[in-house]
């Protein structure tokens, strides 16, 4: 890849981020860089895209890209439409005080910058390879982006549609959430693992940072431990966490009750 587009790409995540975060100033609510940053890939896989004549592998990487992006930055849109800031921002902006405006852009805003554009590597080098022969990767990386992409997107429903009911448990725990405790996270890794099969189909092994830096925030740093600190409050919870795996799909270690 020419070190020019590398810059380009840069530039457009930085400006990108950096109107976000005016918004964010102007709106008092930095939750909103969670609703940008679906968006913020299918950019950088325009970009891509616009920049040399398309390919097989090229266009669907696009429209992958394009059914995630959407999908994700308008679940997150319609969660938190009408609501308050979130509590993890809310947290940071009581410790920030007076400051935190700007604090947050270097926070929050530039280190999703430099993530998006780290994790977006499988989508630059797939998009841009010169190759256009389809390869059986290609296929495996179809399949495998499909299971992570249903994870994701029945998880989210069946969670949407648990949070509708008026006299519902404290958590839920049937459907996929009865095997993981986190099927959104589990399908976002494997959705991810799917885009890097696409850059092993084009010799660039290395783009796999991607899905395993994705794959280790989600587990070990901002998925999983974070959201469990606020339910671990909740009645029942560390039982189920006894029972059920917190990120791969497995059957209950027993019968739930």
């Amino acid at each position: 890849m020419m070190p020019s587009i590398v810059y380009l790409e840069i530039a457009i995540v930085v400006v990108y981020f950096t109107w976000i975060w005016f918004l964010s100033v102007f709106k008092k609510d930095v939750s909103i860089v969670d609703i940008a940053w679906g968006i913020g890939f299918l950019l950088l896989a325009l970009l891509h895209f616009l920049l040399q004549p398309p390919t097989l592998r090229g266009t669907v990487v696009l429209l992958l890209t394009s059914i995630w992006a959407v999908r994700l930055s308008g679940h997150i849109y319609l969660r938190h439409r009408g609501k308050p800031e979130d509590a993890r921002y809310r947290k940071w902006r009581e410790e920030g005080g007076s400051s935190w405006w700007w604090q947050s852009y270097f926070r929050v805003f530039l280190l999703q910058a430099a993530i998006l554009w780290i994790v977006a590597r499988p989508l630059a080098v797939s998009i841009s390879a010169a190759s256009t022969a389809w390869q059986l990767w290609d296929s495996l990386a179809v399949l495998l982006w499909a299971i992570g992409f249903g994870f994701e997107l029945i998880g989210d429903c069946q969670l949407v549609r648990f949070l509708k009911q008026p006299d519902r448990p404290p958590f839920l725990r049937t459907g996929l959430w009865r095997y993981t405790r986190h099927p959104n996270y589990f399908g976002e890794a494997v959705l991810w693992w799917g885009f890097g099969l696409f850059a092993v189909s084009v010799g660039e092994v290395w783009a796999l940072v991607s899905p395993i830096l994705i794959t280790v925030l989600l587990r070990f740093f901002s998925g999983v431990p974070l959201l469990e600190t606020s339910m671990m409050k909740k009645e029942g919870y560390a039982d189920y966490c006894k029972t059920t795996n917190a990120f791969f799909p497995w059957f209950p270690k027993h019968r739930s009750i």
